[in-house]
């Protein structure tokens, strides 16, 4: 074969190699743009099945009687109006009760932040009798559904007798329910709301902070809670600003807890909401179905305000902090 014939073979060779290098990058092109795709289609359905809920009680929230009314209104208000809010503003005592609510919840969320981390620092840095046992009725806080002991719970303080020395003193077993003491009583013991993943949270950071700090401050002099208040705590924030926000956002919604014991409604909006269709339809005699839930909506958008605010200004602290305190999930 001549010299042309060889190159001519050695163009064909080449051409063809890359073409099949470019159809390579073209498939590998096209395969990241179908995966790109198929992320935003995910992503907008989850949204969509996320949001959707919300969205529909916000529009809600704001239809007139004659939007209830009109089957062609789906979701955008023809006739939008205030009067949901200012109704149920009104029969939820809103303002004074959200008061009640916020002192109540940040009352128990200081708690919770005081006694969670002093366990949690315990168990990450102290050895002593039964820490094993003990750490496991922690984790059995976390893994055990609280359904499981309502009933315990609930004749326990119906008739509150710790060790019978009510009984000795000749005072009686007392009742406890329709207040509040039960709850902050189970949060002073490290046994409240949550309070078992608070503890594990402030375990696992504790647990990272090198002990070369604590023998430093050992070293000058300082003891075991002067260590604790000025080394420990300044270098949880992240975990201190995630359970803050846990403690307070769970608090504010619950509804297990202070229905279990019948709580008054004065210190939780979210037992004022629940009660909302029922002192409408007998205060204002609303009696259509589709027209209380409007003004149900319009309750549940009050109430779910603080909780955004809160996010909102402790966004960026709370995301450093689960980042920092290793929450997965």
């Amino acid at each position: 074969m001549d010299k042309t014939g060889k190159r001519k073979a050695f163009n064909t060779i080449k051409d063809h190699e890359d073409i099949k290098f470019r159809r390579k990058i073209f498939i590998s092109k096209c395969v990241r743009k179908a995966m790109s795709l198929f992320r935003i289609i995910t992503l907008i359905g989850i949204s969509y099945i996320v949001l959707s809920p919300m969205i529909s009680i916000i529009s809600r929230a704001f239809f007139s009687e004659s939007d209830v009314y009109n089957a062609m209104v789906y979701l955008i208000p023809q006739n939008g109006t205030l009067k949901n809010f200012k109704l149920s503003i009104l029969r939820m005592n809103y303002w004074k009760t959200l008061g009640y609510s916020l002192l109540y919840i940040g009352t128990l969320t200081i708690l919770q932040l005081f006694v969670c981390s002093t366990v949690g620092y315990g168990f990450a840095r102290f050895e002593f009798p039964f820490k094993k046992l003990l750490f496991g009725c922690v984790i059995l806080t976390i893994v055990i559904p609280s359904y499981t002991i309502m009933l315990p719970l609930y004749i326990h303080f119906r008739n509150f007798d710790p060790l019978h020395l009510s009984s000795l003193l000749g005072i009686g077993a007392q009742n406890w329910l329709t207040t509040v003491k039960p709850i902050y009583l189970m949060t002073i013991l490290g046994c409240g709301l949550r309070s078992g993943l608070f503890i594990y949270i402030f375990i696992q950071f504790f647990r990272g902070i090198p002990k070369e700090l604590e023998e430093a401050a050992f070293v000058d002099g300082a003891g075991a809670f002067r260590t604790f208040f000025t080394i420990m705590l300044p270098n949880a924030v992240p975990s201190i600003i995630t359970v803050t926000v846990f403690s307070l956002v769970w608090q504010y919604n619950d509804s297990f807890y202070s229905g279990l014991f019948g709580i008054k409604s004065d210190y939780l909006i979210s037992v004022k909401l629940a009660s909302l269709t029922g002192t409408i339809n007998s205060l204002d005699q609303i009696i259509n179905p589709e027209l209380q839930q409007a003004y149900l909506d319009a309750g549940i958008v009050l109430m779910v305000v603080p909780s955004v605010i809160i996010y909102i200004l402790l966004q960026r602290k709370f995301v450093e902090g689960v980042e920092r305190s290793g929450i997965v999930g």
